[in-house]
């Protein structure tokens, strides 16, 4: 039974998600939140699965909260939802730590997918996007130094793990990989899952984000 916080400032947009949520024998909806101080508050008390976390929100808004909910260390991942635009506040959330990025038009059952991925540690924007969303907004990144020491997030990975980083940091999806490098796709899963446990990523979206923190990929 995964269990998901609903954070959004709009009761009507709350009311369906949860009609939504409710009518999937495996999510359960512990509470609603109406900005980001109540969802870290609830979060702290419930610790939900997932959080569905709104950006714009009064008070403390979903990118701070989505913050300091995953500052706490906890198991609760937080699936950020927001308008099409490819808000800039969007690349903010994701840099805070969330593990998702889906727009609140998505088709219900790509939500229904994204809550249940999420839950199990993966991450659910796709490719394309995280690498749209990225190099749109690549004014956000840290600017580059120069310096002769490697980040010491890359140096303990082996060359076919940092080439494997980089082409995630392109956008490339795990089949992608496996064909264009010649690999079987479960030596490539074998590859990725080294890649976020030597770098403290928390899954694939955060590992896009080291790539272009690193300069491994450069904004287009």
């Amino acid at each position: 039974m995964t269990t998901v916080l609903i954070a959004d400032d709009q009761p009507l947009q709350r009311f369906g998600f949860r009609m939504l949520l409710e009518s999937q024998d495996d999510i359960t909806v512990l509470g609603e939140a109406s900005n980001g101080s109540e969802a870290i508050r609830m979060t702290a008390e419930q610790h939900p699965d997932v959080v569905l976390m709104d950006i714009r929100m009064p008070g403390l808004d979903g990118i701070e909260a989505t913050r300091r909910i995953v500052a706490t260390g906890g198991r609760t991942r937080v699936l950020i939802l927001t308008t099409f635009d490819l808000d800039e506040y969007a690349h903010a959330g994701l840099r805070a730590g969330a593990s998702g990025f889906l727009i609140k038009d998505a088709q219900p059952e790509e939500l229904l997918s994204g809550i249940r991925s999420v839950a199990t540690g993966d991450a659910v924007v796709a490719p394309s996007l995280t690498r749209r969303l990225l190099d749109a907004y690549a004014h956000h990144l840290p600017a580059a130094t120069v310096t002769d020491s490697p980040d010491p997030r890359l140096t303990t990975l082996t060359d076919r793990e940092r080439e494997i980083l980089t082409v995630i940091g392109r956008g490339w999806t795990n089949t992608e990989i496996a064909t264009r490098l010649h690999l079987a796709e479960s030596t490539v899963k074998t590859h990725v899952g080294r890649i976020l446990a030597k770098t403290g990523s928390r899954d694939r979206i955060q590992a896009v984000i080291l790539a272009y923190d690193t300069r491994l990929v450069e904004p287009s």
